[in-house]
């Protein structure tokens, strides 16, 4: 199993993320990655939500390319891994991987960017945050 390892987390295949074959649905492979990159931020004791109240900010996916590479199914444990590749200005690179039974099942290349909330529009990504970010990224 190869693994950058910024951060992984384990997750269970529920009934709901699967199709009527018991196959976890192509678009929930998304909501796998989403919740390891919610959890890796967690990890690094930024809250998310404090950042929107105080200041109307958010990280938003602006891209993603996903290449699914064998099936996960019902029950199955997932590992998903977060490497962040680059911080910029305002946004920040990252590439994950879906591992079940130490075998990678799933690579996933996001483009996160920091905004404004009521424009929209790319903002900086303050200092302090993005060393934080900037110390993580996998070599």
């Amino acid at each position: 199993m190869r693994m950058l390892n910024n951060f992984c987390k384990e997750y269970r295949v529920y009934y709901e993320d699967t199709d009527s074959g018991g196959v976890v649905y192509y678009a929930n492979y998304l909501k796998f990655l989403e919740r390891a990159r919610t959890d890796f931020i967690r990890s690094l004791n930024i809250s998310q939500s404090e950042i929107i109240a105080k200041h109307n900010l958010a990280f938003v996916v602006k891209s993603c390319k996903v290449n699914f590479i064998k099936p996960a199914k019902l029950d199955d444990l997932l590992l998903v891994s977060v490497n962040i590749k680059n911080v910029g200005i305002a946004s920040i690179a990252i590439y994950q991987e879906i591992f079940c039974d130490s075998k990678i099942i799933s690579k996933a290349e996001i483009e996160i960017v920091f905004v404004d909330l009521k424009s929209f529009k790319p903002k900086k990504i303050e200092k302090s945050l993005r060393d934080i970010l900037m110390s993580k990224v996998a070599i």
